[in-house]
């Protein structure tokens, strides 16, 4: 909004504002209008008067400054009477700053609000669609009891509206009800039952959310929506993406069974002690059983992969964590990038995906390590980003990155900021627990810190090496000396108790410093901390029962001392010894083991990370940030077992697959139509009688339609069948329609009969009368009628050609979700490409219309290229060749064979496709992950490369569970080419329309007498994919090539 919009209006009727106003702009800089929103009660109640005048100009106004105050913060409440008599204006704009304000302040004043609410009945009825949804919105905020049945029936009304901003809004005042009346929850249900069908991207997130509220254990309700939420999630706004995606993961969590099952198998391999062979057998077999995601489980992971790169963190946020919660833990590292991406964003952000990232890091490192250098830390980073970056290090560190970490935590040890400093020294500690080859270096390290300037420094450092110590305590007398020294220096309470602890575990190692020490700290004893007296206690007690001899009479002291001390907890510690220690007549049984109780061997501690246990909240929630159940947290169920029945989400199959099919051609939609209707009969396809009829019925009705060139037929039916009344009239039309086509053409259908007995070779009833009314309504449609049995062999044309592509469009999977269904996939030989069909027929090479076969390859090179040596990739060798044979991944790819082979004497694990490098326009079909590969093993995999018909290289990493190796493939240009048949004839005609914008040329070199058609003929196969074309002279040899994408 614009500075000059809250300016009084000079046009015509403007007069009266401008008076009524003078006293306020009298005041008004000239430099802007803010001024206007002073809280002076003289101004409110000269906006009162213009929202009380009979002008327009004036009340639009006065509503543009009070709503400038409520987006300044300032109270506008007083203002509710004026504005509220404005309800009814007919003045679009003032309406919808009238509702703008009463959205906001109607809670308020309830009571004022209610003598209006005729006035907002009305507005639902208005034909402005922002009018029908401020009313509604309005009506929600007015928070009475009593008005529950007439919001009820507004949503009512508003979730059918045509409006998909009013449904949005209807979803919006779902959850306001829910929270006013909980009683209402079964009728809003059906609201959201009715809303969760809704095929507008405006209202999918907004109900989401409704749900989310009011009904989130009805899991039933999204079965039949799940894959158009799916499909829908990339064009629904941020907020609402945000919302679908943390749903969904619930309910994959439900609905599929753990893409990790196998994973856990291997581990869990061992038998158990009382198990009989028949269970084991068992076990054995479920776990040979190999996994296959389900298609829907894939179609998720899919389809929000694209939200890695939205502008919104918390789009990416949510994707990450739902990759993390639901996909296979190989797929799982590509959100590793993208949160990395996150950490330029805010600071606020940056916490909270940084304590995401800590969570992650503990579990699976490798998913973080290639990014450790954007996890050090900035100076100019807060205190509490720089922990959490201290944290993911610490968790990050192995034993290839602990030297360049100790460096960076070195310097962060010199830091400033005292509580970051004390949290690297904890850092190191972690890190000589974890990895033993530095344990040493660190502790020496921390030794070195002893001596710094610093208290919380030297204190921090104390504690630290007390922790260390008592992991491997004899190998460290002189470090318990050195810091039995530092206890003159060292002021804080917490490193005085820790060195007395360690000189009183180790007190027979230390017999002449220890009893020192003892005197030392008896002089100090009443103006100790609480924590060091209890220490000091501790110490006197060990060396009593350790070596009496000198210390007797100074444990005595202490214990005098401790008697009469202001602190019960020490009074209380002082009575136990003495008790315990100092023998006597009335002394308990306790005092034979008093040796053993203060003497026994302490557990070492183990050092943890703080995140470790947050795993169980998902990831991204409030409860995960607070470490505690938030209200309203939904927790992730486990995978299930067994798998729930997939076939509840069927129904959605049938409307997108109606939905995607071509509409506006009747021509070409009758024969794909006919081509679904045959190989479902044929097919014998498994859906029960009832569905079959009412299929076929709404088939034959569609196309009857399609043939008066009713374009939207087909999506009015899918999207409109659960509507009665809809659906009768409509089968009322089509059944006249029907009728007539079949009066006009009896006499086809008989030649036609004929025709198909010839040419099918099977067919039953319903077929043929789905194929008789297709042919009836193209009839009607054609202008010129041809002869029947051209035009039953042209559509038999189109349907072979049709038969190929139609899949592609249709299926909602592609072929790499089927990791089992994609090996029997053979294509016939000629073997043609699907999409070079409809170009190749509309080839006319020559006036006999010859017709071009892409006939298979004359000879194919076994010659193989290194990709990656053994030496380079550490014992991974892979090698390539090109097969010459058609991709199955796709009709612009070429098909790549990659050998890989283990030369090392251990398995290799995890062999994969990681970052791909390709240039632009270049696509590459990856092979899926190789779990492992034996010692001296070797395996052969398929990948699909799109060159764009240029031989630039395809770069991308080839992966291990431990590391990544630079690759790359670059093909010749004979590679990128298909081998075609054709007559000399047609070959110089072609030539001649060449263009020579592109040569490759290259020099064949053979002995005289070798220089044989044969000969030739083999040398030009070998380097480039063509085919041979007769040739009527001796001394020139032809061959004909078709290249990939150059149709």
């Amino acid at each position: 909004m614009s500075s000059n919009s809250f300016a009084y209006s000079e046009q015509s009727g403007g007069g009266e504002a401008t008076e009524l106003g003078q006293e306020a702009t009298s005041t008004i800089s000239p430099s802007g209008a803010f001024g206007l929103f002073s809280s002076d009660l003289k101004k409110n109640e000269d906006l009162k008067q213009m929202l009380e005048s009979s002008k327009d100009s004036a009340k639009l106004d006065a509503m543009k400054r009070i709503v400038g105050m409520m987006a300044k913060g300032k109270n506008a409440s007083e203002l509710f009477p004026a504005v509220v008599k404005n309800v009814a204006s007919k003045n679009i704009e003032i309406k919808k700053l009238v509702y703008v304000y009463l959205v906001r302040h109607a809670e308020e004043q309830q009571d004022l609000a209610l003598l209006s609410i005729s006035t907002f009945q009305r507005a639902l009825k208005d034909p402005n669609q922002l009018i029908r949804a401020s009313a509604l919105r309005v009506l929600s905020s007015i928070r009475v009891p009593i008005i529950v049945p007439i919001m009820m029936l507004a949503i009512k009304e508003a979730a059918a509206d045509l409006s998909p901003y009013v449904r949005k809004n209807a979803a919006h005042a779902i959850q306001k009800l829910y929270s006013l009346d909980p009683e209402q929850k079964e009728m809003l249900i059906e609201v959201i039952e009715k809303l969760l069908k809704d095929k507008s991207t405006l209202v999918a997130g907004s109900v989401v959310m409704a749900f989310e509220e009011v009904c989130p254990d009805r899991i039933d309700l999204i079965h039949k929506n799940y894959r158009k939420l799916c499909n829908l999630l990339v064009d629904v706004e941020e907020w609402g993406q945000v919302v679908i995606i943390h749903m969904l993961t619930r309910y994959a969590r439900t609905q599929f069974v753990s893409p990790w099952t196998e994973d856990e198998g291997l581990e869990n391999n061992e038998k158990n002690f009382y198990e009989s062979d028949d269970e084991e057998k068992e076990k054995t077999d479920k776990r040979k059983k190999p996994y296959v995601m389900d298609p829907d489980h894939r179609l998720l992971i899919r389809n929000t992969k694209p939200l890695l790169q939205s502008r919104n963190a918390a789009v990416v946020m949510a994707v990450a964590q739902l990759f993390w919660h639901i996909s296979p833990k190989s797929e799982a590292g590509i959100i590793s990038k993208s949160l990395v991406r996150l950490l330029r964003s805010n600071r606020e952000v940056q916490y909270i995906v940084l304590q995401n990232i800590a969570t992650m890091s503990i579990q699976r490192k490798g998913m973080f390590e290639p990014y450790l250098k954007s996890f050090y830390v900035r100076s100019t980073d807060p205190t509490m980003i720089k922990t959490l970056k201290l944290e993911i290090l610490t968790n990050l560190a192995n034993e290839a990155n602990i030297s360049t970490l100790l460096r960076e935590f070195q310097t962060y040890v010199k830091s400033q900021d005292k509580q970051f400093a004390a949290a690297t020294i904890q850092a190191i500690g972690r890190c000589a627990t974890n990895i033993s080859e530095v344990t040493d270096t660190c502790l020496n390290g921390l030794v070195c810190l002893l001596s710094n300037r610093d208290e919380i420094v030297v204190a921090e450092s104390v504690v630290v090496i007390k922790k260390l110590l008592q992991m491997q305590p004899a190998q460290h007398g002189e470090i318990i000396k050195h810091m039995a020294k530092l206890l003159d220096s060292i002021t804080v309470p917490v490193a005085r108790a820790s060195i007395l602890w360690l000189i009183g575990e180790n007190c027979e190692r230390v017999p002449k410093i220890a009893p020192d020490v003892l005197r030392k700290m008896a002089k100090s004893f009443t103006s100790e901390d609480d924590l060091v007296k209890l220490q000091i206690l501790n110490l006197g007690a060990k060396l009593y029962l350790t070596n009496s001899r000198q210390t007797k009479l100074l444990t005595q002291y202490i214990l005098n001392l401790g008697k009469y001390d202001q602190n019960y907890d020490i009074r209380d510690r002082t009575r136990f010894i003495r008790q315990l220690i100092v023998p006597n007549e009335r002394s308990g049984a306790l005092s034979k083991y008093a040796k053993k109780i203060f003497l026994a061997q302490k557990p070492a501690p183990l050092l943890e990370s703080p995140f470790k246990d947050r795993d169980h909240f998902q990831l991204g929630t409030l409860s995960h940030t607070l470490n505690t159940k938030a209200t309203g947290y939904l927790e992730l169920s486990n995978w299930p077992e067994v798998a729930p029945d997939p076939s509840v989400r069927n129904v959605e199959v049938i409307e997108l697959a109606k939905e995607w099919t071509p509409a506006g051609k009747t021509k070409k939609e009758t024969p794909s139509k006919k081509f679904y209707s045959e190989s479902e009969e044929e097919g014998s396809s498994s859906d029960s009688n009832s569905d079959s009829e009412s299929e076929s019925g709404s088939k034959s009705g569609e196309q009857s339609e399609e043939g008066n060139s009713s374009d939207d037929s087909s999506e009015d039916s899918s999207s409109e069948s659960g509507s009665g009344s809809e659906s009768e009239v409509e089968n009322q039309r089509t059944a006249k329609k029907n009728s007539k086509n079949k009066r006009k053409s009896d006499s086809e259908d008989g030649e036609k009969e004929h025709e198909k007995s010839k040419t099918s070779e099977s067919s039953n009833a319903e077929s043929s009368s789905v194929e008789e009314s297709s042919s009836d309504s193209e009839t009607e449609s054609e202008s010129d009628s041809a002869s029947e049995s051209r035009k039953v062999t042209k559509e038999k044309e189109k349907t072979r050609q049709d038969r190929n592509p139609v899949p592609k469009d249709v299926s909602l999977l592609d072929l790499d979700d089927f990791n089992l269904v994609s090996t029997p996939v053979a294509l016939p030989m000629p073997a043609l490409r699907p999409s070079l069909i409809a170009d190749l027929e509309g080839l006319n090479l020559s006036a006999s219309s010859a017709v071009i076969n892409v006939s298979t390859p004359v000879f194919v090179p076994m010659k193989t290229h290194v990709m990656l040596h053994r030496m380079s990739g550490k014992g991974l060798a892979a090698h390539y060749y090109f097969p010459r044979q058609p991709c199955i991944f796709g009709d612009k790819m070429v098909s790549v064979q990659v050998t890989l082979n283990n030369t090392t004497d251990r398995k290799i694990e995890n062999i994969h496709i990681g970052e791909k490098k390709l240039p632009t326009g270049m696509q590459m079909h990856v092979f899926n992950p190789i779990e492992s590969l034996e010692p001296e093993g070797s395996i052969t995999v398929s990948m699909g490369i799109d060159f764009c018909d240029s031989t630039q290289t395809a770069s991308f990493q080839l992966c291990t569970k431990d590391d990544c190796f630079n690759v790359s493939i670059q093909p010749p240009v004979g590679e990128l080419l298909l081998p075609v048949a054709m007559s000399e004839k047609d070959f110089k005609k072609e030539q001649g329309m060449l263009t020579g914008m592109n040569e490759t040329s290259t020099i064949i070199i053979a002995a005289p007498q070798n220089f044989t058609p044969p000969v030739i003929l083999q040398k030009i196969v070998n380097v480039a994919n063509v085919g041979v074309v007769p040739s009527g002279q001796d001394n020139i040899h032809r061959y004909e090539e078709l290249k990939f994408q150059a149709l």
